[in-house]
């Protein structure tokens, strides 16, 4: 199981995340609480390990302004989590290694990802970061034969599990679940929230749908590539 933890701000907190086998880190450079300078993201970016992929998380900026800031932040991946059209998002892919497409769990976007071109694509709650759950039957639709479904949405250590088993996703996205307060990671729910999801992906019976990674250390996103 993919476990992304979003909304990262602290090196600390990046590390801790990575050392108790995050996947993926997300670095927000939309308006929120949890808002990052380009220049903090790069020097947390610079000190992870190269198999955790780092993710520029953005909503409604022009493609340009998207690749200038993660390449000058070094990032791996751009989320796009606003109301991008699929040329857009097409063109960010075009220049940046790997993009994530973020869609409200019910969008029409979901039924039209192949004009996208995005590696991977996330169902969220209709107000993202809020950390409001919504009925995760509406993510059930998402396709997921040559996809991989990142489910996020109100995930906490206490129903990451049951909603892994149920919407069976090829991985989760989280930010306001293991926090303490707005960009400071908890850690115990850190560690609750990585381990809880490790182990639902684990019992997913091997249908092939969700592709999920083994959680023997960080994900090697571009080996799945191949």
């Amino acid at each position: 199981m993919f476990v992304k933890i979003c909304g990262i701000t602290r090196e600390d907190d990046a590390l801790l995340a990575v050392a108790l086998g995050a996947d993926a880190l997300g670095f927000v450079f939309a308006p929120s609480p949890r808002q990052v300078a380009v220049d903090r993201a790069r020097d947390i970016a610079r000190r992870l390990p190269p198999d955790v992929l780092t993710v520029g998380v953005f909503r409604d900026q022009l493609p340009d302004r998207v690749v200038d800031i993660v390449q000058r932040a070094g990032l791996g991946a751009a989320q796009l989590h606003g109301f991008e059209t699929a040329e857009q998002t097409r063109e960010v892919r075009s220049r940046v290694p790997l993009v994530i497409k973020a869609f409200p769990a019910g969008h029409p976007g979901l039924r039209d990802l192949e004009s996208y071109g995005a590696d991977a694509v996330l169902v969220d709650s209709s107000a993202p970061g809020s950390g409001q759950v919504f009925d995760w039957r509406l993510a059930e639709d998402a396709p997921r034969s040559g996809y991989r479904v990142l489910l996020a949405g109100g995930l906490t250590p206490l129903n990451v599990a049951d909603a892994i088993t149920r919407v069976r996703p090829w991985g989760v996205d989280v930010s306001t679940g293991v926090e303490a307060e707005p960009g400071v990671k908890d850690a115990v729910k850190l560690r609750e929230f990585i381990d809880a999801a490790k182990a639902a992906g684990a019992n997913l019976p091997d249908t092939g749908e969700t592709r999920a990674p083994s959680s023997d250390g960080p994900y090697n996103w571009e080996e799945d590539l191949t």
